[in-house]
């Protein structure tokens, strides 16, 4: 079963490029990483990872990459982790992606790969976001990605696709350690965030994709 993650940094966390590097580089060093040691550990020859992160990227971006990403390497599994950016880049820089045409284009991503590919089974993960000092400046704007998050659910159930909740996990997590040990900025996740994802992540595939 190859599995493909795709999304922008969370997803991304520094991964290795060249295709011919080591194994172990290409997954980065986040959530998508977790995973392939979880279910490397059963059996290493059952399932194929492919990391297809960027750092920095908007849903527009992803839309932008599709056919070379996604559809050209025909997965059985894409997972789908974006949001944060299309906030934080408009509060920064003025060239985020509003809710509006957010919900489009992930519409469109959705509509046009189960078009090309229909047996593919996709989890939408719910984009999160914690305080921290480090974005106190943009902090305000940043929790609207729970409003984002709510159309990547309603998205979800609207086309039958998996959803995975995040931001409760990470809140919980939080009340209990602090908001550092597992997202340094309140974004990028640390080793207890990326294995919080991770978790979450694999329960869900074992649960109802893998049995």
């Amino acid at each position: 079963m190859k599995i493909l993650f795709y999304g922008d940094s969370i997803t991304d966390m520094g991964r290795n490029r060249d295709e011919n590097a080591q194994e172990i580089w290409r997954y980065g060093s986040g959530y998508p990483f977790v995973v392939a040691s979880e279910l490397f550990r059963e059996n290493p020859l059952k399932h194929t990872l492919l990391n297809r992160g960027i750092s920095g990227n908007r849903i527009v971006d992803l839309y932008a990459r599709l056919k070379e990403d996604v559809w050209n390497e025909q997965p059985d599994v894409l997972s789908i982790l974006i949001g944060i950016n299309d906030i934080w880049h408009e509060a920064a820089w003025k060239r985020g992606v509003d809710i509006e045409r957010w919900e489009r284009f992930y519409r469109m991503m959705i509509e046009d790969t189960l078009k090309r590919l229909p047996d593919l089974k996709i989890i939408i993960c719910e984009p999160f976001v914690l305080y921290s000092p480090l974005i106190d400046d943009v902090y305000a704007q940043l929790k609207g990605v729970r409003e984002y998050a709510r159309v990547a659910e309603k998205l979800a159930a609207e086309y039958g696709l998996y959803f995975l909740p995040l931001q409760k996990k990470f809140d919980e997590a939080a009340a209990k350690y602090g908001v550092e040990p597992y997202l340094f900025d309140g974004v990028h996740p640390m080793i207890a965030g990326a294995t919080l994802i991770a978790d979450e992540w694999i329960k869900l595939f074992r649960e109802k994709i893998e049995k």
